[in-house]
């Protein structure tokens, strides 16, 4: 697992160090988009047989870099394992998303959360273990987890919502039940990111998704302050070397001074920001990732690489930008576009960087 990486790219650029080109990954880059995974799901026989079993994890994880010269692998999980430890009973209804089984929505609910062990989720760090193995030092593994709010947002709302509703109602009604909630998550949160590192994790990623549905006061108080927390209880140095913690919430263009605050080493953009105008907010405090519109893949290869090119033109001259979609790659984007992606992105990006 201590194996030399042979591509250290995504480290250098997160903590802002020289790179030859701009390193890339894809959010949901194991996904649906790709036929190998869809073949491997159906073994499986469904996405948490996929999740919670190491040896499929491992192979999806692997498959995109198989295709695409990606600067990472980002382990195959969900953010939602760390609420299905606690007992909530995760289960995907076909055509709807993820759901439990039993939602957090009065007192005594709340009162039963508790910060699971984290041998309930060996499955995951089995799976890092693993993971980290079959790449042989080839590029870096990100693990992650989701934001302290965004499980919130599901455990409270039962799945997925599209005015969160519940949730916003909870933490505007009954503060000291959302922040109890977010208290144990923040803690459970912490935990599991800190087991990804033990068990070989080199990065790690918070993936804010709800953060965006809240107010300005809102994101500060119920997603931002634990985000804050979680940062400040990580495990930074692992094998001799920085682990670097990306924190990325979608929506979150008003507050990047803020987040870039936290402790993070780098904030994640969606695409609804200029990035030199980002940059030039958060100045060298944080490396930035982001921010390419995901549905620009279903555009001509033409027009893919020409926006790649505005990008890294916004950004300039240097290292701290790892170049990424600005949320999950769609699944019904073409394998051969993100080919496209990859390629002009390491081929044009070579000029802002010193020889």
């Amino acid at each position: 697992m201590t194996a030399p990486l042979d591509n250290d790219r995504l480290l250098r650029a997160l903590m802002r160090e020289p790179v030859d080109v701009t390193p890339i990954w894809l959010m949901r880059q194991a996904g649906r988009y790709l036929p190998e995974y869809n073949a491997t799901r159906k073994r499986a026989g469904s996405f948490l047989g996929l999740a919670k079993n190491p040896d499929f994890a491992t192979e999806v994880t692997l498959q995109p870099l198989e295709r695409f010269p990606l600067d990472a692998a980002i382990l195959f999980s969900d953010i939602l394992t760390v609420p299905d430890a606690m007992g909530l009973g995760l289960y995907f209804a076909e055509g709807e998303g993820p759901k439990f089984e039993r939602t957090v929505r009065d007192e005594a609910a709340v009162a039963r959360l508790a910060v699971p062990d984290m041998a309930s989720l060996a499955y995951v760090t089995d799976a890092v273990r693993q993971i980290r193995s079959a790449l042989a030092g080839r590029v870096p593994l990100i693990g992650f987890s989701g934001s302290p709010w965004t499980l919130a947002c599901y455990m409270v709302e039962g799945g997925g919502s599209d005015d969160h509703r519940r949730v916003k109602a909870m933490a505007y009604s009954r503060p000291d039940l959302m922040h109890r909630i977010l208290e144990v998550n923040a803690r459970a949160v912490t935990a599991y990111l800190n087991a990804q590192v033990e068990a070989g994790a080199q990065a790690l990623m918070i993936f804010d998704t709800w953060g965006g549905a809240l107010s300005s006061t809102g994101y500060r108080a119920f997603s931002l302050d634990y985000m804050a927390q979680v940062v400040d209880g990580l495990k930074r140095e692992s094998e001799g070397r920085r682990v670097p913690v990306i924190v990325f919430t979608k929506g979150g263009g008003l507050w990047l001074e803020d987040i870039a605050a936290c402790g993070c080493d780098a904030v994640g953009l969606d695409w609804t920001i200029d990035i030199g105008l980002a940059r030039a907010r958060v100045g060298e405090r944080v490396a930035l990732q982001g921010n390419l519109d995901p549905a620009m893949l279903f555009a001509s290869p033409a027009a893919i690489r020409a926006e790649v090119g505005r990008i890294l033109a916004a950004y300039g001259r240097g290292s701290g930008h790892v170049f990424n979609l600005g949320h999950g790659i769609s699944q019904f984007t073409p394998p051969e576009s993100a080919a496209v992606l990859v390629e002009a992105v390491h081929e044009q990006s070579r000029a802002y960087h010193e020889p």
